[in-house]
Parts: C-alpha cells; sequence; structure tokens
C-alpha cells in the first residue's frame, strides 16, 4: 500500500464555506477510497499560489525533507496543479505527485464496471492530460504504476497530442451511441408512463443504502466517497399500484471538478431527465448544509435545480431525536429516515406516492373484449377500481398516469386491424 502526504492550501482572508481543516479531511477520505495509506497531512497558508512552484520553495523543501523522513510515495495536493507547477515540484521534491482530480479520477477508474463507466473515465482522464503534454509535461508512464496512474495514465510517454486527440473523438463518438441507447430507453419508459426518481446526494450520503432497500437490489455499499458510478435503475411499485423506476446516481462533491461534470453529462443526464429527484441528505456529517451547497451548485451546473425535489434527510439513527426535528423544520418538508435501518421508510413511500399523485387521475373506459391486452395494461400500469362485463364490452373505472390514457384512449378509438 502506498503511503501518501497530504497537502491543502489555505488561502489568507479566503471567505470559502469549506474551512482548510475540513477540506483536508475530505481528502483524507478521498484518499483512504483510492488505497492509500495516509501516512500525514499538512496544511500550508499563501496569499496565493506560486505560479511555477505553487508552493515557496522553503515550504517545498519541508515537504521534501518530511516525505523522506515518512517514506513517502506519494503527495496528493488538495488543489489542482498545471503541469508546469506538478513537474517543478517533482523534480524538487523527487517524489511522484498528483492533485486532487487526478485522485477523483483514479477512484473513479477503480469504480467503473460498466463500459460507458469505462469510456466516460477515460475521456476524462484523457482531457486532464491533453493541457499537460506541452513542453515537458507530466510523465504519463511512472514507473512502479500506483495511485494516480490508473486507465490512460499507463500509456507509454510516445502517446502524441494527435493520438490523444484521435483517441478523445472516438470516445465522443462511443459515448454518443450509448447515448442513443439510452434516450431511446427513456422513450420506452415514456410511453409505458414509467416516472422516474433520482437518488441525488453527496457522495456517501447513503444513496445505495437506500436504493438497495427500496428495490431489493445488491448494489455494493461501502463506507467509502463514490462507492458508486455507474448509475443503476430498478423498478418499484407504490401503494396506490402506480409503478415509478428509481435510479441511483454518481455521488456529488464540492468543488466537482468541471470536465468530469462534463465528461460525465451521459451517466448525469438520468438526473437531469429524471421526473424527481430525492436529495439524500447525511444530516450525521458535521457539514451537511454545505454539502446541500455543494449538491445544488452541481444541479445548477446541470441546468436541473428546477426539477421537483423531496429532501431526505438520511442516518437518523446516528443524530439525536432533538437536532432531527430542529433539521426538519429548517427544511420544510424533509423527510428524516434511516436507509441503514428502514426507520420512517414508510413516511418516505406516503410523501413520495402523494408527490406523485398529481400525475394520477381516475378515468372510465369501455373496452371491447377483444383488447383483452389494453384490460391487462390497466391492471398492470394502473389501479382498477371497478370492473363490469356488460355485452360485448367491459366497462372500467381506473385511477391512471394522465399519458398513459392518452395512449389508451388512442388506441381504443383506432380501428380494427385486418
Amino acid at each position: 500500500m502506498e503511503r501518501a502526504l497530504l497537502v491543502t492550501l489555505e488561502l489568507k482572508n479566503s471567505r470559502a464555506p469549506w474551512r482548510a481543516e475540513e477540506k483536508a479531511l475530505e481528502l483524507a477520505e478521498l484518499a483512504v477510497s483510492s488505497g492509500v495509506f495516509v501516512a500525514d497531512s499538512i496544511i500550508v497558508k499563501r496569499e496565493k499560489p506560486h505560479p511555477a512552484h505553487f508552493l515557496g520553495k522553503g515550504k517545498i523543501e519541508e515537504i521534501a525533507e518530511l516525505s523522506s523522513e515518512k517514506n513517502i510515495d506519494v503527495i496528493i495536493f488538495n488543489n489542482e496543479l498545471t503541469g508546469t507547477q506538478q513537474k517543478n515540484l517533482e523534480d524538487i521534491i523527487d517524489v511522484k505527485t498528483i492533485d486532487r482530480t487526478q485522485l477523483i479520477l483514479d477512484i473513479f477508474a477503480r469504480r467503473a464496471k460498466s463500459n460507458e463507466g469505462k469510456i466516460q473515465v477515460e475521456l476524462a482522464q484523457l482531457l486532464y492530460l491533453m493541457p499537460r503534454l506541452t513542453g515537458k509535461g507530466i510523465i504519463l508512464s511512472r514507473l512502479g504504476g500506483g495511485i494516480g496512474t490508473r486507465g490512460p495514465g499507463e500509456q507509454k510517454l510516445e502517446v502524441d497530442r494527435r493520438r490523444i486527440n484521435t483517441r478523445i473523438a472516438k470516445l465522443k463518438k462511443d459515448l454518443d451511441k450509448l447515448n442513443l441507447g439510452r434516450a431511446t430507453r427513456r422513450k420506452q419508459r415514456t410511453k409505458f408512463s414509467l416516472l422516474t426518481i433520482a437518488i441525488i446526494g453527496y457522495t456517501n450520503s447513503g444513496k445505495s443504502t437506500l436504493f438497495n432497500a427500496l428495490t431489493a437490489s445488491k448494489i455494493t455499499t461501502q463506507d467509502k466517497l463514490f462507492s458508486t458510478l455507474d448509475p443503476t435503475i430498478r423498478a418499484f411499485v407504490l401503494p396506490n399500484n402506480q409503478k415509478v423506476l428509481f435510479i441511483d446516481t454518481v455521488g456529488f462533491l464540492n468543488e466537482l471538478p468541471h470536465h468530469l461534470v462534463e465528461s460525465f453529462k451521459a451517466t448525469l443526464e438520468e438526473v437531469v431527465n429524471a421526473d424527481v429527484l430525492l436529495h439524500l441528505v447525511d444530516i450525521s456529517h458535521p457539514k451537511a448544509k454545505e454539502m446541500e451547497q455543494a449538491v445544488f451548485i452541481v444541479l445548477d451546473e446541470l441546468k436541473a435545480s428546477d426539477k421537483p425535489m423531496i429532501t431526505v434527510l438520511n442516518k437518523v439513527d446516528k443524530v439525536d431525536d432533538n437536532e432531527v426535528r430542529r433539521m426538519v423544520r429548517q427544511r420544510d418538508g424533509a423527510i428524516p429516515i434511516s436507509a441503514l435501518t428502514g426507520k420512517n421508510f414508510e413516511a418516505l413511500i406516503d410523501r413520495i406516492t402523494l408527490y406523485l399523485s398529481n400525475t394520477i387521475k381516475t378515468y372510465n373506459f369501455i373496452v371491447p373484449n377483444n383488447k383483452s391486452r389494453l384490460i391487462s395494461l390497466m391492471h398492470e400500469k394502473g389501479h382498477v377500481l371497478k370492473k363490469e362485463y356488460r355485452g360485448n364490452n367491459v366497462h372500467l373505472e381506473v385511477q391512471l398516469p394522465t399519458a398513459l390514457y392518452e395512449r389508451i384512449k388512442k388506441e381504443l378509438r383506432e380501428p380494427p386491424r385486418g
């Protein structure tokens, strides 16, 4: 296991909502998620980053000594480094140096299981590497491998800009094809009036745990950041017999690099196209409020901040009841639950059912006996209140989603075939 030294730069007079100590703690969580041992973590204060070395030479020499004393294999900076800064740091310290973006990409490379996820990770890695190829830039193939070298980082140094550009174009085409398939599946869901509910939230807020509990799925859950990367979709039947689809999505993060959002647009489209967002908030975390804000920032970037949303306060089993009540009061209409224990699931399902009820209305149909397929469809997708057989027709009173009603009405108008 590689030994890591973490470095967080704190800019003097900064008014950022996250203090340097809090950013350092999250970086440590990310590092552990990537499989390294955090040997030490330091915070450096400066007016602004040095353009060539990021830090002052005196501080770099201190880091070099500390790295030697603690047998450090990799130094991870909590800020994005330019190619020049990264190379200069490595030249002076003589230890592999990566930044927070590379660390996140390394975790993504570990987590991606689907073909689409792997393509998106590779695309993000190449887009990150491209501006770092000029001059003597960072070395793409470090001997010994390890963190920061997974995926295309393992390719030989001879891979030039032209070949990387060709590869990027190929990956984008592959993603476009996968997007077409995803769009087709979304059309099918719309055709069958299946509403989608995307479970969103800060990474490690308990989304996959809730998803598993609701849909009896077996998505891997770990107490690690970004334990889920590829979106998963499962059906769920509400108490009113309405069938919906829950979508487990990749977690959001404070200061998520813009090009990562761009590369993962295909995955995040499930959030953009969902009918309702279930925003899961880990209220046991001291930065719960700031994590909520980080989620809203990403939603703004995706142009999805105006979507219908239900706020769910998770991990109430770890918080005092008085604190839970206070947080509920601060967030009008929020539902407190424990995804782990199942506490208050019934209230959550009732809220979702009520929220979606305005999409369901009661209709009366007269269906010919020879169109039994439509009757079966009403039983499967709606809630049949009354059914009477009169001669060659069946009279039904059914609760249905509006879109499905329009489809059935259209088919009933069509003349018989043949």
